[in-house]
């Protein structure tokens, strides 16, 4: 815009000079004309230059002649000092993902960190860092970092921090026990390296873990054992108690058996003889009955015993 103004009043003066050579009045009212037409459209690229429109999620850094201002513009129509150019930064939260599926991150090929752990072995690691950029602070990343302070400051922190951490782990425990403990060590390390740069850390994501083949067969073969050992401790315990179960039916049996025996004497088995006979007494049948007074009575019916 400012090359705009400058050319349209060089237009000015050259028609303002060439105004007074001519004497032709047609010529000069032509002249007049394009000189009118150059000062309105000084006008009006002047008025449009003062105004400066900053999209959403964004923040607008002010450069006067090079020098870097320090009052940022907020989202939505500015007015500006129409020397004034105004470059847009994005305060939103960013995503950057290394990840071992080509296109899947900021990088077209397999972009995910390799590193060693306490162990020795290589991992590989994908993840996905949540950031944005302080809006106080655009205007230093601008000056010192530029708009390309993902390249210069974030990815190489971000692959800096993974191996330095990862080396205080085993790849076990990265991979399962201390997993959280090794994301947590990871966002203390990033935070350190964005401190005093603009950027704010908002999360580390550890998306996978790929350990070597044979360690990962192992942990899986140990996985399994300890499910089948699990499930052995199952079993073992519903016999367990299948066999309690059946222990206290017997014990039971075995009381009930006791106590009638022990309530069954001869003069029950009388009286129980006693009221049978008088039983068979009421029938129409014919029956005889032989009684000795200390054994059960001996019933003869028509039939036999």
């Amino acid at each position: 815009m400012i090359a705009l103004i400058i050319f349209l009043l060089i237009v000015a003066l050259i028609v303002t000079q060439l105004r007074k050579n001519f004497t032709n009045a047609a010529t000069v009212k032509l002249l007049t004309v394009v000189r009118n037409v150059a000062y309105i459209g000084i006008g009006v690229a002047v008025i449009f230059s003062c105004i400066v429109q900053v999209g959403p999620g964004e923040v607008g850094v002010q450069v006067l002649f090079g020098s870097v201002q320090e009052r940022t513009l907020p989202s939505g129509l500015n007015l500006v000092n129409p020397l004034v150019s105004v470059e847009s930064m994005d305060i939103k939260t960013q995503a950057y993902t290394m990840s071992s599926v080509s296109d899947e991150g900021q990088q077209s090929n397999d972009d995910a960190i390799s590193t060693l752990s306490s162990d020795g072995l290589t991992l590989r690691l994908d993840v996905t860092i949540w950031y944005r950029l302080n809006e106080g602070d655009a205007p230093q990343v601008y000056r010192t970092i530029g708009r390309d302070y993902v390249e210069k400051i974030v990815r190489p922190a971000i692959r800096t921090a993974l191996r330095d951490v990862s080396v205080g782990y085993s790849a076990t425990d990265i991979y399962s026990l201390k997993r959280e403990d090794f994301v947590s060590d990871v966002t203390k390390a990033l935070e350190e390296s964005f401190q005093g740069r603009g950027i704010i850390l908002e999360k580390v994501l550890l998306r996978n873990v790929e350990l070597p083949e044979k360690i990962r067969a192992a942990i899986d073969e140990k996985i399994a054992a300890e499910q089948k050992a699990q499930q052995m401790v199952y079993v073992l315990q519903k016999e367990k108690q299948e066999a309690e179960r059946k222990r206290v039916e017997a014990q039971g049996i075995s009381d009930y058996n006791r106590i009638v025996s022990q309530s069954i004497t001869d003069q029950v088995l009388q009286l129980k003889g006693i009221e049978a006979t008088l039983e068979l007494a009421r029938s129409s049948n014919s029956k005889m009955v032989i009684m000795n007074g200390k054994n059960m009575p001996l019933i003869f019916g028509s039939t036999g015993f």
